[in-house]
């Protein structure tokens, strides 16, 4: 029974809110740091304390710094985030108990073909770090002393893990042969089995921290090389490129490709671009242009005539449907005038900061 008096006016009821549309809000980007904070705070207190006791001290000021700035973190990116680490839990626990195959052979079941492969790249770097982690603590002098007596293919593996300018710092050290053979066995090595592994780690054990590995993880290679080859001086790279050449000229081809790209002409002096423009095909210049960045577009046409410029541009404007393959021969072609110019000190390249540069 309603206590309202009779003849009393009903009492204004208040004017529902409007109804605000739901927008669909972005999933924030975070850096690696800072998942590592949104994953400390879903834990509480309590257990995010237990965590920081198996972590250095370094790594708790850091991430406790993250902590600090994080801010609000929407519901579907915390999801996301403890899912991400979820799967790299399950990615260790398997690598660990049964080796790479069997990991994979679980994570697929799991994750499905794809994450599974992702998961096992990540991994796979991760080990390659954390194994070798002491390496990274070693200054260059310690690492070449402990070094210069070794076999050239245990340099390589140990200098595989290494920084590629302390790898070059170390190999600029050695005799000129040893120079040689220890850069062919970099670019040769694809893997290190476990048993290779132990042998290194039984020769070095007292002269560094414990090598422990489980699993075949991807080491040195073509690339790592040429990187190296880039902060080495121009001496030990002369000379490892002539007694190179003699053995295995493939593979000193191979690694002189890539060590200077296409798009590392942005590094290069305006008169040293001057110089290797007037080299090339216009043809290719313009194909390479189909596929260049706009910093490299942009040093290019600075360092052209007005004249050429626009007739670079005129071109590029009529030069369409152009295949992949034929940008990349062109810019491959161009990258070997740069190399020839170079070889015959008519431009400068600048390599990992070695060279100094007088006006």
């Amino acid at each position: 029974m309603s206590d309202k008096k009779k003849g009393e006016a009903p009492a204004a009821e208040a004017p529902a809110a409007p109804k605000t549309p739901a927008i669909a809000t972005p999933k924030q980007q975070l850096t690696r740091q800072q998942k590592a904070a949104a994953v400390i705070v879903s834990l509480g207190t309590e257990k995010a304390s237990k965590l920081y006791q198996f972590m250095e001290p370094e790594d708790v000021e850091q991430i406790t710094l993250e902590v600090a700035k994080l801010g609000h973190l929407d519901s579907s990116t915390t999801e996301e985030v403890l899912n991400e680490y979820y799967q790299m839990c399950m990615t260790n626990k398997a690598v660990t108990e049964g080796g790479l195959e069997y990991a994979r052979a679980v994570l697929e079941r799991a994750f499905g073909t794809q994450t599974a492969s992702q998961l096992l790249e990540k991994i796979t770097k991760s080990l390659k770090n954390r194994e070798f982690s002491f390496l990274a603590k070693a200054d260059e002098v310690s690492l070449a002393s402990a070094l210069q007596r070794e076999r050239p293919q245990t340099i390589a593996l140990v200098l595989s893990y290494v920084d590629p300018k302390k790898s070059a710092a170390v190999i600029n050290g050695l005799d000129l042969e040893r120079q040689v053979k220890v850069v062919e066995a970099i670019a040769n090595m694809e893997s290190a089995s476990p048993a290779a592994v132990k042998i290194i780690e039984a020769e070095m054990e007292k002269r560094f921290s414990s090598i422990i590995t489980t699993n075949k993880v991807k080491v040195g290679g073509v690339d790592y090389v040429a990187d190296v080859m880039n902060n080495l001086d121009r001496g030990s790279e002369k000379n490892i490129f002539d007694r190179l050449s003699v053995n295995n000229e493939e593979l000193a081809d191979e690694i002189r490709k890539r060590m200077f790209v296409f798009e590392d002409i942005v590094t290069m002096d305006d008169r040293s671009v001057q110089r290797f423009v007037k080299d090339c095909d216009p043809k290719d210049l313009v194909l390479a242009l189909k596929g260049a960045n706009t910093e490299v577009a942009n040093k290019i046409f600075a360092n052209v005539s007005t004249r050429v410029a626009q007739s670079l541009r005129d071109d590029l404007e009529v030069t369409t449907n152009v295949r992949l393959r034929d940008v990349e021969a062109a810019q491959q072609r161009i990258v070997g005038i740069i190399r020839d110019l170079e070889e015959k000190n008519e431009l400068i390249i600048l390599k990992g900061g070695k060279d100094d540069i007088i006006a």
